[in-house]
């Protein structure tokens, strides 16, 4: 009995934690949100990584021809690889929030490093020419302790999503339009994953994508924004 429940509890815990760090609504220490409630019909497109040299330019052609203005959670060492892209974003009336400088997973991390992660990629952000407290979204999704530990040192804010059309990397532009537009509903972030060479899918998708939830009544709005709407205002003091 004593060795089944010695391994009971080591089966248990690890899949705690393991859940723990990959829950879109929960963390430890740090406010987080993968969706705003609010009953306007606002949705928010957010787009993880780059900026790509390519893909941006692309990605901007879309946004403008509509009129949309979109988060896109960047990585601080492409935005310094990439400067003219990550300028662009900021010229054409996007938000940039903070997606970590190397994209690695913080789960088990220093908090020293940590920071230095963050504060690498708040440096380009600003360099890019962009102001106001600067939202944060985790490399995978992924937090545990540390992170979210240092976020609430800093009052920053997580923000998840509750809409991922292309989280199947394999998935077609049809499939991506239709997960996207069943899944909405007002006050969702949709991640989108187009800014790599291999998301030619979610590229495709994305003017279908705007023009569909358009359709349905959707206004496509800022993080910021649809923050604002659900009366959530980010701490004024946090990077």
């Amino acid at each position: 009995m004593r060795v089944a429940l010695i391994a009971l509890i080591l089966f248990v815990v690890p899949l705690g934690l393991w859940q723990m760090s990959r829950a879109r609504d929960f963390q430890l220490f740090a406010p987080i949100l993968a969706r705003v409630d609010t009953r306007q019909p606002l949705v928010a497109l957010t787009f993880d990584d780059g900026p790509t040299a390519g893909q941006t330019e692309a990605i901007l052609d879309v946004l403008a021809e509509r009129g949309v203005r979109a988060t896109f959670f960047i990585t601080g060492l492409e935005a310094e690889n990439q400067p003219a892209e990550t300028r662009a974003l900021v010229s054409a009336g996007h938000v940039l929030g903070n997606h970590s400088f190397t994209h690695r997973r913080m789960v088990l991390a220093r908090p020293s490093w940590v920071r230095e992660e963050l504060a690498l990629t708040d440096a380009a952000i600003r360099a890019a020419g962009q102001h106001g407290p600067i939202l944060f979204r985790p490399p995978f999704g992924k937090k545990l302790f540390v992170l979210p530990w240092v976020l609430a040192q800093q009052g920053r804010l997580t923000i998840m999503w509750d809409v991922a059309p292309d989280s199947d990397p394999s998935a077609d532009a049809q499939t991506i339009t239709r997960t996207a537009l069943a899944q909405a509903r007002p006050g969702s972030i949709i991640l989108l994953h187009a800014m790599a060479r291999s998301r030619a899918a979610t590229r495709a998708a994305l003017p279908a994508i705007i023009d569909g939830l358009r359709a349905r009544g959707f206004r496509l709005v800022t993080v910021p924004e649809l923050l604002a709407a659900g009366g959530v205002a980010p701490d004024p003091d946090a990077p």
